[in-house]
């Protein structure tokens, strides 16, 4: 059963259905660099309302099925397994670093999107990475293990 949103923002009405409104929000903030720097500027908030969008994502994906596999790949390669976005953001707020990782491996799972060997294992690896950072293992401490 298809979702429509209704776009009253800029003078005339738009109609568009749940899959093209969650692509437009995509392209247009989340993997925007304007918006993805303003939201860093935000700090510990920024990276945390980040974090809500690809968690409000998945709710999507889980209650009507209408968002595109493209959206989960874009959004792993933007925050998750691009090393320096990673860094900057689990720098600013860890918690919800370690939760965006997460909610994109939960969306694999569910087989909302099939991310290719390299980038399965890469993200499960940086999951785990921002998982013991959250938990004050750094990885000096686990090779003097």
């Amino acid at each position: 059963m298809p979702v429509y949103i209704g776009d009253q923002t800029r003078g005339e009405g738009k109609v568009r259905t749940l899959e093209e409104q969650v692509a437009l929000e995509t392209r247009t903030r989340m993997l925007n660099p304007k918006w993805i720097e303003a939201m860093l500027a935000h700090g510990y908030e920024g990276v945390r309302q980040i974090e809500s969008h690809v968690t409000n994502t998945l709710g999507w994906s889980a209650t009507t099925g209408q968002v595109s596999p493209w959206v989960y790949k874009r959004l792993a390669e933007t925050f998750v397994l691009d090393p320096a976005m990673r860094e900057r953001l689990a720098a600013l707020n860890p918690t919800a670093s370690a939760r965006m990782a997460d909610r994109l491996i939960e969306a694999e799972e569910r087989q909302y999107w099939k991310p290719n060997a390299a980038d399965r294992e890469a993200l499960r690896e940086a999951g785990a990475d921002l998982e013991d950072r959250l938990e004050g293992i750094t990885h000096k401490e686990v090779a003097a293990a």
